[in-house]
């Protein structure tokens, strides 16, 4: 079986028409979760890109594979799950977004990244550099690799160089904003790239034109893994054309807990970071009710682009005959809060709009239309994809964290996790200025969040009568609280990393 695996990036679970939102367009999304297992209790175990993204592809917590955070390079020795399709006979291959080396400068010039926007601005950069024609391939297990580094319109990576030489003046363009400032950290400007350059548009023609290559036989008779990664919705967004302008701010709705910011600078924890933006606002970000609704409104448009893209690939997918054979997965790596609490972006927090996701997944001959309530979370899904393939333990990863879910793609009423485990390790700066730690617990019911430097305070929210999440019950119910303590300790046990492995028994 082939493997389709379609992931953004921030995008929270309830930005989709299919999970319940009412204003967003997302028509040929909707179409595959009618025809899916829509997860509807979905998470991610780090709500930040780099660590949850090194999940999915390896199958451990952050706390094994060792991206704790943004800026840390996933190593070279960790196993991936394309390094096993690879040797079980699989053509895998990336389009879009990775992210698993660093984005920007080092604290250390002599380790080397991939994805390094300095080094992919250049045209001739020199040195040790590992972009360009130096691009290391495999890739953590890709052997195909077409890369798009950033966000917005100012992308760079293979797509930049194809770019250079389509449009040369917007990606002069590109190349300045990289020299004058860190793109990323607007939260939207008006688009300057035209729809048929941007870049989910070069991710969805480099995606269908691989599917054609394939149908066509250019890989003989080896299953493919497609990984195809949209570096939307997250900021600065900038959707081209008329998904700019799809959506009007005025008519956004507001979150009703919009106005609990207020409350937030009395919060033990919260209270210093908003005080003090870490990362310069790109985290942890309170905005202003006429940002807020523009952001949404973008947002959205980005989401929209990114659902007409699907739209074709699917299409291209049944079109050269390959549907009834490829299992299909639709999800994201994080969420954002917009506009929970008067916040946007992510980071640092106990809220949920930055830690539930989408999830669809479709699997030929397994699945039924359906949507489960049941628990999951992105380390289940490459130890499930593995198991849907038929691969033995002994050739995965080894000692792979997470669950087998595939009893509950084939009947989606049954429940096999009573929690999820999230972590966040945030370092930023070489001594600071941010350094903390905090751990999630999620139930059915309720979700603990405990802060690593404070000692004695937590948050507890009940998930079904409190989605707001603005009543804290940490101080009101003593039980729950220590029952949901004692299990957040067991599963933070459970998952603390076991290599490398002994030598000898003494």
């Amino acid at each position: 079986m082939n493997v389709l695996f379609i992931i953004t990036d921030q995008q929270r679970a309830d930005m989709l028409h299919c999970y319940g939102n009412d204003v967003i367009k997302t028509p040929n999304i909707d179409k595959l979760a009618s025809e899916s297992i829509r997860f509807s209790n979905a998470f991610c175990n780090s709500p930040m890109c780099m660590p949850n993204r090194a999940t999915i592809l390896t199958g451990y917590y952050p706390n094994v594979h060792g991206v704790r955070s943004n800026g840390i390079n996933l190593p070279n020795e960790i196993p991936t799950i394309t390094d096993t399709l690879v040797k079980r006979g699989y053509h895998t291959i990336s389009i879009g977004k990775t992210h698993f080396n660093t984005w920007t400068a080092r604290y250390n010039p002599k380790t080397k990244s991939a994805e390094d926007f300095h080094d992919w601005k250049e045209k001739n950069p020199k040195g040790d550099y590992l972009t360009h024609e130096n691009f290391p391939i495999p890739y953590y297990g890709f052997e195909e690799v077409d890369l798009v580094v950033g966000h917005g319109n100012a992308c760079l990576g293979h797509y930049f160089a194809w770019l250079e030489e389509r449009a040369p003046d917007i990606a002069e363009k590109i190349r300045e904003e990289y020299l004058t400032k860190v793109p990323a950290l607007e939260i939207f400007y008006d688009t300057w790239v035209p729809l048929e350059l941007y870049n989910t548009t070069y991710i969805q023609n480099k995606t269908t034109n691989f599917l054609e290559r394939y149908a066509n036989g250019k890989y003989g008779d080896k299953p493919f893994f497609l990984h195809v990664s949209f570096p939307d919705p997250h900021q600065p967004v900038s959707p081209p054309g008329e998904y700019g302008k799809m959506y009007k701010p005025e008519e956004m709705v507001l979150p009703e807990n919009i106005h609990d910011i207020r409350n937030l600078y009395e919060h033990p924890y919260l209270k210093e970071h908003l005080e003090h933006p870490p990362v310069r606002d790109a985290m942890l970000r309170e905005e202003t009710e006429e940002n807020i609704r523009r952001f949404i409104a973008l947002s959205y448009g980005s989401v929209s682009l990114i659902d007409h893209a699907v739209g074709q690939i699917l299409a291209s997918l049944e079109k050269n005959g390959l549907a009834e054979n490829t299992m299909i997965i639709f999800t994201s790596d994080h969420g954002d809060y917009l506009g929970d609490h008067g916040l946007i972006l992510k980071g640092i927090s106990p809220f949920n709009g930055t830690l539930q996701v989408p999830l669809i997944w479709k699997v030929p001959g397994v699945t039924k239309p359906a949507v489960s309530e049941s628990l999951i979370s992105s380390v289940d899904i490459p130890r499930t994809i593995l198991e849907l393939l038929s691969i033995k333990e002994r050739f995965r990863p080894p000692k792979m964290q997470g669950f087998d879910m595939t009893p509950i793609l084939k009947d989606p009423k049954l429940e096999l996790r009573d929690s999820i485990l999230i972590m966040e390790d945030e370092e930023v700066g070489p001594k600071g200025p941010l350094f903390t730690r905090i751990l999630h617990i999620i139930t059915k019911k309720y979700k603990l969040t405990k802060y690593a430097e404070l000692p004695g305070y937590g948050d507890l929210f009940d998930r079904n009568n409190d989605k707001a999440e603005i009543h804290n019950l940490w101080d009101k119910e003593y039980d729950l609280r220590f029952e949901l303590l004692d299990k957040l300790f067991h599963e933070y046990a459970i998952t603390r990393s076991r290599f490398p492995k002994r030598d000898s028994g003494f």
